[in-house]
């Protein structure tokens, strides 16, 4: 992961600046955009704009977190999760979650669960120390508390049967196992199916709905 000009790292962007002392319900959101995949041509890349949009159209803070961008290995032992230091793309992206009042999911729907290369990113940054408290057990502290999130999950079947007929299994782990036992709550969730359908008017109102959203920092949304 390079630097841009002026020291900013790359694969990290902090967009839509403000003055917070005069507009006290505006929130920073931290965008985690999932999909290995860079290409725009992505429809998870134009629900993410969409929403990064309809946010800082609003007023809103507004950072992304592109996964396919950052440079990071595997962890590969227990010792490596709990004790071995974070490699730089990692730290900035612990300090974007840690400055987001929101987060936000976006990700496809690969094997019956998250892509690869998300579940490493996030078993490389939420670790002992930065969104629990290590050795703590089921009552430990968590350092992630207060914050919010949406997940958006999309997949080429119907929503309804990978809800009702596949339990949502992988969303439910995330959902619960994870962003939950870090203490962030409320976690709203967005599944959205058939995106291979070529219909525009159905993509035109999934990114209408995300824009909305972005609007309101997901307050007042299911």
């Amino acid at each position: 992961m390079g630097e841009r000009p002026g020291g900013q790292l790359t694969g990290i962007k902090n967009r839509g600046g403000r003055d917070r002392t005069m507009e006290p319900m505006l929130k920073n959101i931290a965008i985690v955009q999932g999909h290995p995949d860079p290409s725009k041509e992505r429809f998870g890349r134009a629900l993410q704009a969409a929403y990064e949009d309809g946010a800082r159209g609003a007023g809103h803070d507004v950072r992304v977190i592109d996964v396919a961008t950052l440079d990071f290995a595997l962890l590969r032992t227990k010792a490596d999760w709990e004790k071995a230091p974070p490699p730089p793309a990692i730290r900035e992206a612990q300090a974007t979650i840690r400055w987001a009042e929101h987060l936000v999911f976006i990700y496809p729907l690969w094997a019956g669960s998250m892509p690869a290369l998300l579940k490493g990113f996030i078993e490389q940054a939420f670790r002992p120390g930065f969104a629990m408290d290590p050795g703590g057990g089921l009552i430990a502290a968590r350092p992630l508390a207060g914050r919010s999130a949406r997940i958006v999950v999309t997949m080429g079947m119907p929503a309804f049967v990978y809800r009702w007929f596949f339990r949502a299994h992988s969303l439910k782990s995330l959902q619960r196992n994870i962003l939950g036992f870090c203490g962030i709550e409320p976690i709203k969730v967005s599944l959205v199916g058939q995106v291979d359908d070529p219909d525009p008017a159905r993509r035109q109102r999934w990114l209408a709905k995300m824009r909305e959203f972005g609007e309101a920092a997901d307050a007042g949304y299911l």
